[in-house]
């Protein structure tokens, strides 16, 4: 069947947006065609950095036709209804319709058919309306008219041709002066063209021979990788990986040539994260290590992309990019150099300069909020308290560097390399860098105690603080990645094993935002001062000298934070931010194969320790997928079910203490025997934190309560024999739920 290529030539597209539009170019493509009855066969996009383009294989060459049949008003209706149908029909009279009866009498039938739509047609209405509504993350008008803003069209840049064919034949139209036509063109250098094609295989061919172009983006990309890696290796050296590098530079060139440069040695004694960062985001260069060292260090070479054949094998391209790398790392030595002259605790006033938020304060206010919050957590995560807060102290001071301040992804582990250069300790050092992490998913976790104590204090402070003046994540928005906080507080705490109960923490957090709060700050300094002076024996003119900096004092700071939030985390708020972590632990286990109804069933117990959290969970997950653990919650739910009906028909709530009763059968004593063994047991265990051993003692009423609902009737005609088995079954309701709250498990 027919094929349809397109093919949208423009200025230089951004790398970044390459992959993304020609999926959405196919997508669209597709859909449109689809919508006019034309399904499309197998398809592929492609795109580089001056085209997108799709091509779509067995396109039907015209739409099947469509036979509608529409029932109109009855025969000898008002005029007006007839009026109506033969518009709505599309009829010229009535005599065109046809009369049928039913069962109600005459009316009449439109037969309506719609000759199927020619591919050609459908494809020049489709592309244009594609091409205007087309939605790029950064776009510019441009077009002949540029004073019309309503007719000028917008994409990424400005488009210089059109190939569009369908079965190897032009498909015409229009859009803002640009006629479609079947020609391409190739490498703006090596081989320009243009380039007469119809089919796809032609145009891959032509461009890949004659116009010097690789087409796909992936072979693009595994020819930089292979080639990069052997250059590497035929001196001895080894690429480091960069994956998001590769995608951008795969972006860039057409006709990806891999060379290989110098670096001046000298430049080695950089830290290895600047010299990376500054090929990476100045150059788009490569870097390249030697396997022999051990200690991370690169090697003096690096490797770029180029996008032509140079006459003499890059020779020239290498120096001049050698130049130019120079030129960048000695930037990057000047602010080395200027950074290791000032103390990192010298830079933590100027922290007081970055707001952080203008609710919350600058980023000093929140380094002061962190050391206390770290002290307090110390102990909890065995880390030195003196040792936490003296880490939270400088650990956001790299902020105000130089490095950080032309390259902010380098912060922390700038921050770690003076730290070190200063003679802090290495824990210090290590919680300096680490404080940040994780910071996705796939980034690691810090197992340093002291590195703990800091990364969870800065998380819990953050969301304490956005909880505290109501800036809380939205369905489509987390702009503050309060998603990505309490996930990192998440795997803190689960990593490490060690026992935080989250209330307290964040009640503690909420405490430290209203103590330090600058304003309060400042006015009880000066209240106590006050307080405890010997005002009998000042001067007047001293005492209203005092009088007067103190009311300064107070106004500059109501002056520097204008919008500074009277914060109180209030037991609602610490409530509402422990469902959010819930949500935030559902997601973490699911993916890890655990039930989000089990981990609901055990934070409605009220615990907010994640680690026995995530050990309640799993033995609970265990021991439902025995037979006993089955058996026993489906039990459970007739217990509660039959309870719920009867304690909201007698207005009471059922919580005694059941026994076997004269005339009782024996399977109400065995139950009661069961649960008099069972409860205690499964209590004891849970004390000892032993819930696979609690599961165990629990199992063991999985016989008793089958048998009993089996043999006995619990709504017995005798009141207290009545009672005393629906307090039978609150026992069984509450013996389990000291291990979870099981009504909130499905099943």
């Amino acid at each position: 069947m027919p094929q349809l290529l397109l093919e949208i030539l423009s200025e230089e597209i951004p790398a970044r947006m390459q992959a993304k539009a020609e999926a959405d170019l196919l997508g669209a493509m597709r859909e449109w065609l689809a919508a006019n009855g034309l399904i499309p066969g197998p398809s592929k996009s492609f795109s580089g950095p001056r085209r997108v383009g799709c091509v779509i294989d067995d396109v039907p060459v015209k739409a099947q036709d469509v036979r509608e049949e529409r029932k109109g008003p009855k025969v000898g209706a008002p005029q007006q209804a007839i009026d109506g149908f033969l518009r709505s029909a599309g009829l010229k009279s009535i005599d065109d319709a046809k009369v049928q009866e039913d069962k109600k009498g005459a009316f009449y039938l439109a037969v309506i058919e719609k000759p199927g739509k020619a591919a050609v047609d459908v494809i020049a209405e489709a592309v244009p309306a594609i091409v205007r509504d087309f939605h790029w993350p950064k776009s510019m008008r441009w077009g002949p008219n540029l004073t019309n803003k309503n007719g000028d069209l917008r994409w990424v840049r400005p488009i210089s041709r059109i190939l569009c064919t369908f079965d190897g034949e032009v498909v015409p139209f229009e859009i803002e002066g640009i006629r479609s036509d079947c020609y391409t063109e190739g490498h703006r250098v090596m081989g320009r063209g243009p380039y007469k094609v119809r089919r796809f295989d032609d145009y891959a061919d032509v461009l890949k021979n004659k116009g010097r172009v690789i087409l796909d983006r992936e072979e693009r990309k595994e020819t930089i990788l292979t080639d990069a890696k052997q250059l590497c290796a035929a001196q001895n050296l080894e690429l480091v990986d960069d994956i998001g590098l590769l995608e951008e530079v795969a972006g860039l060139a057409e006709w990806p040539v891999v060379i290989m440069g110098d670096m001046d040695k000298s430049f080695l004694d950089l830290p290895p994260e600047v010299i990376k960062l500054s090929m990476r985001t100045h150059q788009k260069y490569f870097a390249v290590r030697d396997p022999s060292w051990h200690d991370g260090r690169l090697a003096p070479k690096f490797i770029v992309v180029a996008n032509l054949d140079a006459a003499d094998g890059g020779k020239k391209i290498a120096e001049g990019n050698s130049r130019v790398l120079s030129a960048r790392l000695n930037d990057a030595r000047f602010f080395w150099d200027n950074d290791r002259k000032i103390k990192l605790e010298d830079r933590f006033e100027k922290l007081g300069n970055i707001v952080f938020h203008e609710k919350l304060g600058t980023v000093k206010d929140k380094a002061e909020r962190v050391m206390a919050l770290a002290k307090d957590l110390a102990p909890k995560v065995g880390a030195d308290p003196a040792a936490a807060e003296r880490a939270a102290k400088l650990a956001k001071c790299d902020l105000v560097s130089d490095m950080v301040g032309e390259f902010p992804e380098l912060e922390g582990v700038m921050g770690r390399y003076y730290a070190t250069l200063q003679g802090e300790t290495p824990d210090v050092a290590d919680a300096v860098r680490d404080h940040y992490k994780p910071k996705g998913p796939s980034d690691e976790v810090p197992s340093n105690p002291v590195s703990v104590a800091v990364a969870l204090a800065d998380k819990l402070d953050t969301l304490a603080g956005f909880w505290a003046i109501d800036e809380k994540p939205t369905g489509s928005k987390d702009p503050f990645a309060l998603r990505r906080a309490a996930l990192g507080v998440i795997r803190l705490v689960l990593d490490a094993g060690v026992k935080i109960a989250l209330r307290n923490e964040l009640s503690v957090s909420g405490e430290i935002l209203r103590k330090l709060d600058p304003r309060r700050v400042v006015r009880t300094r000066w209240l106590e001062f006050f307080e405890k002076a010997d005002i009998r024996n000042m001067s007047p003119h001293d005492y209203e000298a005092l009088r007067n900096r103190s009311e300064a004092e107070v106004a500059d700071v109501d002056r520097r934070y204008p919008n500074y939030s009277a914060h109180k985390v209030t037991p609602l708020i610490v409530a509402d931010l422990l469902a959010f972590f819930a949500d935030r632990l559902k997601v973490h286990l699911r993916e890890q194969g655990a039930r989000h109804d089990l981990i609901d069933a055990v934070f409605a117990l009220g615990e907010d320790d994640l680690v026995l959290i995530v050990k309640r969970v799993e033995a609970l997950g265990e021991f439902l997928s025995t037979e006993d653990g089955k058996n026993l919650l489906a039990g459970y739910k007739r217990a509660a079910n039959i309870l719920a009906i009867e304690e909201k028909k007698d207005d009471v709530s059922y919580s005694g203490e059941g026994k076997a009763m004269k005339g009782d059968p024996p399977e109400v004593d065995a139950l009661v025997t069961a649960l008099t063994k069972a409860a205690p047991e499964a209590s004891a265990a849970l004390e000892k934190e032993d819930f696979a051993g609690a599961m165990r003692a629990l199992s063991k009423l999985r016989g008793p309560v089958d048998a009993f609902f089996d043999k006995v009737t619990v709504n017995a005609d005798d009141k207290q024999t009545r009672v005393n088995r629906l307090n039978i079954l609150s026992q069984i309701r509450d013996a389990l739920n000291r291990v979870a709250d099981f009504s909130k498990i499905e099943g």
